[in-house]
Parts: structure tokens; C-alpha cells; sequence
């Protein structure tokens, strides 16, 4: 998998994760052909960008309990 920092996208509107606890949060927005992710408690922080096909099989592997 290959993450790199999100494009500058002043617009990018972050959901939380419905997985998500107190304790651990993740964020993500829609980018154009994948997402971007972040630390809620760090939104200053720049997120992630995540290809399409790796956003799917993080979010599968979640839903089946393998993360």
C-alpha cells in the first residue's frame, strides 16, 4: 500500500468512521479516485491520501472483524 499526503483540498469534508471508539477515530473524506484519512484528534495534521482499490480492502477487512 502506498499513502501519501492528501492534496490540498480546502473543501474536503471528513465523516467519522461508524467503527470508530473514544479512544481511536479515523476520519475520512472522498477524494477523486480514493480517500482521505486522518487522526480526529489531529485534524491540524495533513491526511493521508489512499488509492481506491486500498481504501475497499481497509474498509472490507474492518467489516469482517480482520482489523
Amino acid at each position: 500500500m502506498r499513502l501519501s499526503p492528501a492534496p490540498a483540498f480546502p473543501a474536503l469534508v471528513f465523516r467519522k468512521s461508524s467503527y470508530s471508539s473514544v479512544q481511536n477515530c479515523l476520519e475520512f473524506a472522498d477524494l477523486p479516485g480514493g480517500a482521505a484519512i486522518r487522526d480526529s484528534k489531529h485534524p491540524e495534521h495533513r491526511p493521508l491520501a489512499v488509492p481506491n482499490v486500498e481504501w475497499a480492502g481497509f474498509v472490507g477487512a474492518v467489516k469482517q472483524g480482520r482489523l
